[in-house]
């Protein structure tokens, strides 16, 4: 079909500008292909202009030998003025409305058939781990249900021995064409839902899907120094392809579990250590629980209550290797909440033998009050 050039500008048709590229063009006709198009504006005959106008610009401007005449002659080049004389609408038509109907329609954008072999799901599992096998990793079988390829077809769908056949719908193309007004458009097949063949005789195992569900124990090894979120990934261990297509892939993600003595930050593991008033201050050695067991630990006299003691290289391996972290043990001194008549008067005693002000901490903390309010 063709039409009569529009006497409006083109690039005012457009909204673009004289310099703009091809794909600010492309972008630009794209928002006024969907604004326009018939099938969003049914009975509309301003759209319909708006649209016809739109795509005979493009069609020209998209052109760069077009578009030049156009810059230099203006809409006389197609008048039988420099060459032309009329717009083919149809001219171009796959190229001009490639992905605009794929917008409006859900069918493909190449004329082609769908690619028969499409990929199969990705699939998520969550696996809980306990602190120690996440700081030093560890392999695990885990039971998955999926859908895996048919051992008794391979995936065809089709009864050993037979064939799919080509679908006498669309004739192995996995589209159908029809007219709508001016436009002749392609949609999925409905006979063959795209695949562009059909099965007579289904397998009996699969009924013709090329796959089964089957749970499937894998085993999974876990590198030292994955913490909660962490995600490995296994190439092809997800759901099976459709008609002989690869397999998704399968997504393990991490839960680490709390540990009743440890924490962690990045590669470190914290630990809150508490001691009694006289280790505190008179020092003592102590067995300290760590990821690889217990190790004895120097407390020096006059330890006070928050101080950090660093156990170097005994913290989670570095995931990408670069090492391991520290084990930080953090002193709580702990404040005995009875007393025995003995240890009330020892205590008292050594409250006599300290003064009012007991401890350096204290005694600065007074003079600081007594600077601030007299």
């Amino acid at each position: 079909m063709r039409m009569a050039a529009s006497t409006r500008d083109f690039y005012e048709v457009l909204d673009v500008d004289r310099g703009c590229s091809d794909e600010e063009l492309k972008r630009a006709y794209r928002k006024m292909a969907l604004k326009y198009h018939p099938d969003r504006n049914p009975g509309d005959k301003e759209a319909e202009e708006r649209f016809k106008e739109a795509s005979a610009a493009y069609q020209v401007l998209s052109d760069a030998d077009r578009r030049a005449q156009y810059d230099r002659f203006g809409h006389a080049a197609f008048d039988g003025f420099g060459g032309g004389g009329g717009f083919d609408f149809n001219a171009g038509f796959e190229d001009i409305f490639s992905g605009i109907f794929s917008d409006f329609f859900g069918q493909p954008r190449s004329g082609r058939a769908q690619s028969r072999a499409r990929r199969g799901e990705d699939l998520r599992y969550n696996l809980d781990l306990t602190f120690e096998e996440a700081a030093f990793g560890v392999e695990k079988s885990i039971s998955l249900p999926r859908m895996a390829t048919c051992e008794t077809c391979h995936g065809k769908g089709a009864k050993p021995g037979t064939s799919p056949k080509q679908c006498a719908a669309c004739r192995g193309s996995g589209q159908v064409r029809f007219q709508q007004g001016f436009f002749s458009i392609a949609k999925v097949c409905g006979q063959c839902n795209g695949r562009g063949s059909t099965i007579s005789d289904p397998c009996p195992k699969c009924g013709g899907q090329g796959a089964v569900r089957r749970t499937q124990s894998l085993s999974v090894k876990i590198p030292p120094g994955v913490d909660s979120g962490s995600r490995l990934k296994l190439r092809g261990e997800g759901q099976a392809g459709a008609a002989g297509g690869p397999s998704g892939d399968l997504y393990v993600v991490i839960r680490v579990q709390d540990h009743p003595l440890f924490r962690r930050e990045e590669n470190d593991v914290i630990c809150d250590m508490p001691i009694s008033f006289p280790q505190a201050a008179l020092g003592t050695d102590l067995d300290v629980p760590t990821l690889e067991g217990k190790l004895r630990m120097r407390i020096p006299p006059g330890t006070q209550s928050g101080a950090v003691f660093k156990l170097k290289g005994k913290g989670v391996a570095d995931l990408h290797g670069y090492g391991r972290g520290d084990h930080l043990v953090r002193v709580i001194i702990e404040t005995p909440r009875k007393l025995t008549a003995r240890q009330r008067e020892l205590l008292e005693e050594f409250a006599r033998m300290s003064g009012e002000e007991v401890h350096p901490m204290s005694k600065g903390f007074l003079e600081k009050v007594k600077e601030m309010f007299g």
